[in-house]
């Protein structure tokens, strides 16, 4: 998983809407993450939950700060009926599910990410519900990082911390 922002790039002119400007993309952060079914009582929900593997602990973050990033956090998330109708994408870009998923969905606005095939299609919807940023002590989980997995590493270099600081450092406007 790899957070990324959006910031200050480019600029060009098109023939129909003129002078426009293009912002750049840049890692503001880089882990793992997991999807878990969670049973409190009878009620059943699902968690999204991170813990960032870059930047390293004890490193500045001031765009992880920026954009409110905890180290790991824990998110409830739920999938939107793409037939439930209000707000959201326009008709021609909902999701569109196959029987068996839409089927789950039923009647319901929305429901937990369960399972967690629904995010492989183009249009799903969602909403993270802020659970926890201390994943440990809500689920009793312990994620584990390794940075020898780096997405980031592996397209782009070798794994010194000399090489993240172009991915993960600089100016933060």
């Amino acid at each position: 998983m790899v957070i990324q922002w959006h910031g200050a790039a480019e600029e060009y002119e098109t023939s129909t809407s003129g002078h426009r400007h293009r912002s750049a993309t840049r890692a503001v952060g880089e882990g793992i993450y997991r999807i878990l079914r969670h049973k409190a009582g009878k009620r059943s929900h699902t968690h999204l939950i991170y813990k960032l593997e870059f930047p390293c602990e004890g490193e500045k973050k001031e765009p992880q700060e920026s954009l409110n990033i905890e180290r790991e956090g824990s998110f409830i998330i739920q999938i939107k009926n793409p037939e439930s109708g209000g707000w959201g994408l326009q008709n021609k870009r909902k999701a569109i599910f196959p029987a068996h998923l839409q089927g789950q969905l039923g009647h319901v606005k929305f429901r937990p990410d369960d399972p967690p095939d629904f995010l492989n299609y183009e249009g799903c919807e969602f909403l993270l519900i802020s659970a926890s940023d201390h994943v440990e002590e809500e689920l009793g989980l312990d994620l584990f990082t390794d940075a020898s997995c780096s997405d980031l590493l592996n397209t782009f270099g070798d794994a010194t911390a000399a090489s993240t600081s172009a991915f993960l450092k600089g100016t933060w406007i």
